[in-house]
């Protein structure tokens, strides 16, 4: 078929989206709104906290000399920020320093948090005046230059704060620090905060944390004598191992403290080292501002294997396996050889996820425009002449189905590696890019013209290069499969949220391999039309009817086009949706008008694309501009745009609340958006059980709904959690019927 010809062209085009997603990505990590503070500020002040970046160098900067940075924060009453184990719910401030070279920035010296409870939950973090120190190491290689009075200190802050509502805020702070002069104004806070972090026991003394069933029998030797024989707390610094807010015992044998401790039935790791911090009870509820709160470090050794990861209701089978792995893996227990079961499974789901990503609307053009070029390489003549077509249709197949697992693979690499670079994004992040989703309007529109029979695309190259198709089919197979991972990507099929939710925590190579089985799922069809003798003899054989099939495959891709044109809508608003339009009427003038011959062509392409040029420069920054966000709430069905803590904080109150995390390019989410969540007896079964409506839309980029999806063991959308008081998460299903839906409702 002609569009063939297209497909080196959809190939590079391709690679252009995923280069300009991966340098959106790093741009967009980069533009942090700061809250209330000018360029070049050290100090960030918004309604809920004043934050300011302090530094205390006594001797200067120099090398084996003293060096602390901080970020001081001084919460407004009633609100409050996270420790690096924020407890049951909430985020841990994050800083991201920007160094001269010689400098390197080390990890944060936490002082000790406070608990706190709301509702059912217990959470750690600080309230009032705090700093966060972080020792900066100087290197002998340090050379500001000799002309050099000061350096910059560059600091990007993100943090959760909450009160009955919590909100994420972040700020950009800059700090000239003299260079030979000392910098011991700060001095007093930085020894205040040196202080208050939990300090290592005597002598080296650790602990044990022996599992039993479902508890941590936990036993620490060598306590200072000022905390024997009283009631102490303890503080997890690794998060989601300890039911934080459940009651648990403890007693004392001497100088030996021992504690019963539940662990959390959604325990996300099995540490084989769980780290913690021990302060006097009674010093903790009754300590004032400022006041000192010595608190000690222990690190406890889990000797025994850990219990299995409790099963959740609700939870499908292959999150609960994604749980185990991610058990096993933190414990230091995955194989290295043979996978686990729960990574099997794993496997398995992405294997059945992507054979389901077929039938998404947004594949299954690809799917039959292949099948229909299967046909034709199908068609032989004679025995020699057949056995010819079916070498050709295996090898087409297997180009195919090779374009599509190195495809998913390369998506695959990309996102891990900007994972591993700080970025908070999941599966079908380059559809939050404008210019991505703009791109692949233009794609599918090119393609439903040349399938519509508008023009073909021979007529736009030179006959050497429009002649290529024949000489090398294989290499058309090759990059459809290409141009089949490139339109597959913002959709999610059943059983693909758990597998890919687990290959975000993998190890890169099985990571990799999940991302790979998912790509076979998708090929398969092909893969087994063109090797299976039966199959390919029950494919129609070649006649008029395949141009009719073409031409009418150019509406799917023409509804493709005008679903990217919504989802543009929905970042860059009517404004940028009428600008893709009117580029896209432009890019059909341009290929309509090269296709033309003789004079015509010349005069007619040379005047439609310096149109295009004048199109590009008026309309092209309305398209890629991201327009202000509004809250994804719907009044007429009672709901609210979701914030992080947000549904913790209401079934605190009793109430249960369901959560849609979505993205307006999510075809799934918005076919159950439109069916099930819109359905009059869903609704009024909602209403009758009083239950919260939270919608968390991640058509944008945003770091919020990203750790809320993997800290469900997520990594894409759609998501359905189900909250009720008392009890864990319920997650439903990718694709959401309304008998499943009523039925976990009428289990409130």
């Amino acid at each position: 078929m002609h569009q063939r010809r297209f497909h080196r062209l959809a190939a590079a085009l391709v690679l252009a989206l995923c280069l300009a997603s991966a340098s959106w990505t790093g741009a967009s990590a980069q533009s942090g709104l700061g809250f209330g503070a000018a360029a070049g500020s050290s100090v960030v002040a918004t309604p809920h906290l004043r934050a300011e970046l302090l530094a205390h160098a006594p001797q200067g900067v120099t090398a084996g000399q003293p060096l602390w940075l901080g970020l001081a924060i001084d919460h407004q009453p009633g609100w409050h920020t996270y420790w690096k184990n924020p407890g049951d719910s909430g985020l841990p401030i994050q800083l991201d320093w920007t160094l001269q070279a010689g400098l390197e920035a080390g990890e944060i010296a936490w002082p000790l948090p406070r608990k706190i409870p709301i509702g059912t939950l217990l959470n750690y973090g600080y309230e009032g005046t705090m700093l966060l120190p972080v020792p900066v190491t100087v290197a002998s290689t340090f050379a500001p230059g000799p002309l050099a009075q000061d350096i910059r200190i560059d600091l990007h802050a993100s943090w959760l704060v909450c009160r009955e509502t919590c909100l994420p805020e972040e700020g950009r702070f800059t700090l000239q620090l003299p260079i030979r002069s000392s910098t011991a104004l700060n001095g007093a806070a930085f020894e205040a905060a040196w202080q208050a972090r939990p300090r290592p026991l005597a002598d080296g003394a650790q602990g044990q944390a022996q599992p039993d069933g479902q508890h941590l029998q936990i036993s620490v030797p060598g306590l200072p004598a000022a905390l024997r024989g009283k009631t102490l707390d303890l503080f997890p610094e690794t998060p989601q191992v300890i039911a934080s807010a459940s009651p648990w015992t403890q007693a004392w044998n001497g100088d030996l403290w021992t504690a019963r401790i539940p662990v959390s039935p959604e325990r996300s790791s099995s540490p084989a080292t769980l780290p913690v911090v021990l302060v006097e009870q009674s010093a903790e509820r009754a300590v004032g501002q400022g006041a000192e709160r010595p608190g000690y470090r222990a690190e406890l050794q889990v000797p025994g294997p850990w219990p299995p990861v409790a099963a959740v209701a609700g939870v499908s089978p292959a999150l609960q396996s994604a749980l185990e792995a991610n058990a096993a893996q933190a414990a230091g227990t995955a194989v290295s050889g043979a996978p686990a079961p729960a990574l099997l499974a794993a496997l398995l789901g992405a294997l059945l996820g992507g054979l389901i990503l077929n039938l998404m609307p947004c594949v299954f053009p690809i799917l039959a425009i292949k099948l229909v070029g299967f046909t034709r390489h199908g068609a032989g003549h004679g025995a020699g002449s057949a056995q010819r077509a079916r070498h050709a249709l295996r090898a087409n197949g297997l180009a195919y189905t090779a374009g599509v697992l190195l495809s998913f693979i390369a998506l695959g690499a990309l996102m891990l590696g900007l994972r591993a670079a700080g970025q908070a994004i999941g599966w079908g992040f380059q559809l939050q890019s404008p210019a991505v989703v703009a791109a692949l309007a233009a794609l599918f529109t090119l393609i439903a013209l040349n399938l519509a029979g508008a023009f073909e695309f021979g007529h736009l190259l030179p006959s050497s290069l429009a002649g290529l198709h024949l000489r090398h089919p294989v290499a058309d197979s090759f990059l459809t499969g290409v141009l089949a991972v490139a339109v597959a990507s913002p959709c999610t099929a059943p059983f693909m949220g758990a597998a890919l939710g687990l290959a975000a925590q993998l190890p890169a190579p099985w990571a990799l391999a999940v991302f790979a089985a998912l790509g076979l799922g998708l090929a398969l069809p092909c893969l087994v039309a063109s090797w299976v003798p039966a199959v390919a003899r029950a494919l129609p054989r070649p006649g008029a009817w395949m141009d009719i099939a073409r031409r009418l495959l150019a509406f799917p891709m023409f509804a493709t086009v005008v679903w990217l044109v919504w989802v543009l809508g929905q970042q860059s608003g009517i404004d940028g949706a009428g600008a893709l339009l009117i580029l896209l009427v432009g890019l059909g003038l341009v290929v309509w008008a090269m296709s033309l011959t003789g004079r015509a062509r010349r005069w007619m392409a040379t005047g439609s694309i310096a149109v295009m040029a004048l199109l590009l420069w008026a309309f092209a920054p309305q398209v890629i501009r991201l327009a202000p966000a509004t809250p994804s709430a719907d009044a007429s069905t009672r709901w609210q745009a979701w914030a992080p803590g947000a549904a913790e904080q209401i079934v605190a109150s009793g109430r249960p609340v369901f959560v849609d995390f979505t993205a307006a390019w999510c075809v799934t989410c918005q076919y159950n958006k439109q069916t099930t969540l819109a359905n009059a007896e869903v609704l009024a079964d909602l209403a009758r059980k009083n239950v919260a409506l939270l919608r968390a839309d991640w058509t944008r980029r945003d770091p919020a709904i990203t750790a809320a999806l993997t800290a469900l063991g997520r990594n894409g959308v759609p998501v359905y959690v189900l909250y009720r008081p008392g009890h864990p998460p319920v997650l439903l299903p990718e694709v959401l019927s309304v008998a499943q839906l009523r039925a976990a409702i009428a289990g409130l």
